[in-house]
């Protein structure tokens, strides 16, 4: 059974900084590209970052360049998310997405909220 647990989100203030985790099981992690989403309230879920199974590529949508790192660790199956200079408009809730055997799946979000 495919799982991904996402953790990491907290309240923080304009121009600070979290790191998110989405721990991955039930399937061959080293195997899958990973990505992150976000939604916020009242808005779709948009792409953040996305990540190639070896780590050795990632992409970010135009809007997300500059600020946000995806990075993975194939050893312990986990994928990261650094965001950094955080503005009011990241508050979201983010998701760890994975594509495996055809099959999507996502985790249950963990929620960040910048505010001063």
């Amino acid at each position: 059974q495919v799982q991904l647990v996402e953790s990491g989100g907290a309240l923080v203030q304009p121009g600070g900084s979290l790191r998110l985790s989405c721990a991955a099981s039930g399937f061959t992690f080293s195997s899958s590209p990973m990505s992150w989403y976000r939604q916020a309230p009242g808005k779709g879920r948009e792409l953040v970052a996305s990540i190639t199974n070896t780590g050795g590529s990632t992409s970010y949508p135009d809007s997300m360049k500059g600020r946000f790192t995806i990075s993975r660790d194939n050893a312990k199956n986990t994928v990261y998310l650094q965001m950094n200079s955080l503005k009011l408009e990241d508050t979201a809730m983010y998701y760890c997405y994975a594509l495996w055997r055809g099959l999507y799946y996502w985790g249950q979000g963990t929620q960040v909220t910048v505010s001063s």
